[in-house]
């Protein structure tokens, strides 16, 4: 399969991926207090809510087609901190609530090839299509991990700065709160100039994650990443 015809199978679970990392902020938000996501139409599965041009489309096949794994986002939920009914624990628990969404898909995806590879003994006449299943469930184990970790740095914006900002003595947290008007510039800098740094996590549970799932891995999957 060339890489315009995997990057094409990749396309449900990266923007399923992508859309469940916002609508579990927009979830959580609701459930703090702030409805704002909800008012706007934003609590919603329909991806035409959630596609950002640039960060849903071309950024995931700019860094596909270029260093071979998917990165990108969907458009962030809006969400109104005031409206939490505990600011601090709303908070976090919304900032937080994409990233276990990321773990939880990866966990799932990593069960799902267990599955499909068992299936695939049972029925060898299906392996063709099992094994199609068992590319895009891989590559969701490693878009989903690098979604979460790639959160949890914590350079304002991301996930991760809203629980660090709470460590800090109450100076510090500002100072550190105004890196913010630099944030996506740090980001951009640190996603495509320090990659290893961030990577070590992600390739290091993708690989614990292969190690329970490897004995069921059909042999196509493997010449096909």
């Amino acid at each position: 399969m060339d890489k315009v015809g995997t990057f094409l199978l990749l396309v449900p679970i990266l923007l399923f991926s992508m859309i469940a990392h916002e609508y579990a902020h927009g979830y959580a938000a609701l459930r703090q207090g702030d409805p704002t996501a909800y008012q706007l139409g934003r609590l919603t599965w329909n991806p035409v809510k959630h596609i950002d041009p640039f960060m849903t489309i071309l950024l995931p096949a700019l860094t596909f087609f270029i260093w071979h794994f998917a990165f990108g986002g969907a458009k962030p939920v809006p969400v109104n901190p005031r409206n939490y009914r505990k600011f601090k624990r709303g908070d976090i628990i919304v900032s937080m609530a994409g990233i276990a969404a990321n773990f939880a898909i990866a966990i799932v995806c990593t069960i799902l090839v267990i599955i499909l590879g068992l299936i695939a003994r049972q029925a060898p006449s299906a392996i063709e299509t099992l094994t199609i299943l068992q590319i895009m469930l891989v590559y969701g184990i490693f878009f989903n991990l690098l979604l979460a970790f790639f959160n949890l740095i914590p350079i304002p914006p991301l996930d991760g700065s809203h629980v660090v900002k709470y460590l800090l003595p109450p100076a510090w947290a500002l100072q550190y709160q105004r890196v913010g008007q630099f944030g996506l510039l740090l980001v951009f800098l640190l996603a495509f100039f320090a990659t290893p740094v961030w990577m070590t996590p992600v390739i290091g549970f993708f690989r614990f994650a292969l190690r329970w799932a490897g004995p069921f891995v059909l042999p196509g999957v493997g010449g096909a990443l």
